[in-house]
């Protein structure tokens, strides 16, 4: 393949920092409008657009994205008139999930409405931690890249944290509650359960491979974590921690053990946990060090991740 010829759009933030990892920052003409790292990919053409306001409560957005799908209307819009003008030869997306991004379906169609040009289409479809190394792999051969150093170091990394966790005593495992969303409460599934369980905890709920489903804060009780971590999907810290009070709010909240203990934290969801890209490994270190910061400091605290006060 001519590197010139190479003309790739973005339209999911992790497919974009898959690209940068493998050094393609550079051929990425276009983007969506939640692609926002790595930082110099910020100047490229927004090729998306929302219908509902990200701005929203919680409660509010799921309402909404319900109503988009039960009149078969795709969450985002895909702006032809720049796909036309940018003329891409790769267009990354994905199958994974059509409230996280761009469908497939949708973007075939935008393509079919092109006059110039018929750019092939690469869909990620992740659900654990290895299909994101397939998925790295997979973009990696189309544009001729070796993946081998960029897989092996991103595997190290996990690995010294398996590594390290693997000698903890029973009694130092936590059972953790990952949060992905707060109205309706749903807790994360997917790869997290996985990344919860490399990092020494105990993941409760959320089946590895599978959807994240809503759930009953009376279970969330009953069940009654050694810790509670939120990490709502498209939300910064800043963000979390408010949408973290529709639930610390409550009466039932002081009755876990977790909330009694301290061991209630907030993540940037939106950069890390909720991006089955490369730092998905950031993401393992983040629960690492909020799990076991008697084994783990890698700085994260106070960018990526807080303790959730209760004030």
């Amino acid at each position: 393949m001519n590197d010139n010829e190479v003309r790739i759009v973005s339209l999911i933030p992790s497919g974009t920092e898959i690209l940068a990892v493998l050094g393609l920052t550079d051929k990425i003409i276009g983007r969506s409008h939640e692609c926002d790292y790595p930082e110099d990919i910020q100047n490229r053409p927004i090729c998306t657009q929302a219908r509902l306001d990200s701005n929203a409560l919680s409660g509010e957005i799921h309402n909404k994205v319900h109503d988009l799908l039960q009149n078969a209307l795709s969450i985002y819009e895909i702006r032809t008139d720049v796909l036309e003008k940018l003329q891409p030869t790769h267009i990354v997306t994905q199958d994974q999930c059509e409230v996280c991004a761009v469908s497939f379906a949708e973007v075939e169609k935008a393509v079919a409405k092109l006059t110039q040009g018929s750019p092939k289409i690469i869909s990620l479809q992740p659900d654990i931690l290895q299909d994101v190394w397939g998925d790295i792999e997979r973009v990696g051969n189309v544009f001729g890249v070796d993946v081998i150093e960029v897989l092996e170091n991103l595997e190290a990394r996990v690995k010294i944290v398996e590594h390290r966790t693997k000698g903890l005593a029973k009694n130092e495992i936590l059972s953790v509650a990952c949060i992905e969303w707060t109205e309706p409460l749903m807790m994360a599934a997917n790869w997290v359960p996985e990344l919860v369980h490399i990092a020494g905890g105990k993941p409760l709920f959320g089946e590895v491979g599978e959807h994240s489903t809503q759930f009953k804060l009376e279970n969330l009780v009953a069940s009654n974590p050694d810790a509670i971590i939120f990490m709502p999907c498209g939300f910064d810290l800043n963000r979390t921690r408010q949408e973290a009070k529709i639930l610390t709010n409550t009466p039932e909240w002081e009755k876990l053990h977790a909330s009694q203990s301290g061991k209630v934290y907030i993540t940037d969801g939106n950069a890390y946990f909720n991006r089955p890209g490369p730092r998905l490994v950031e993401s393992v270190e983040i629960l690492a060090e909020i799990l076991h910061p008697e084994i783990f400091q890698y700085g994260y605290k106070g960018t990526a991740w807080d303790v959730l006060s209760k004030i």
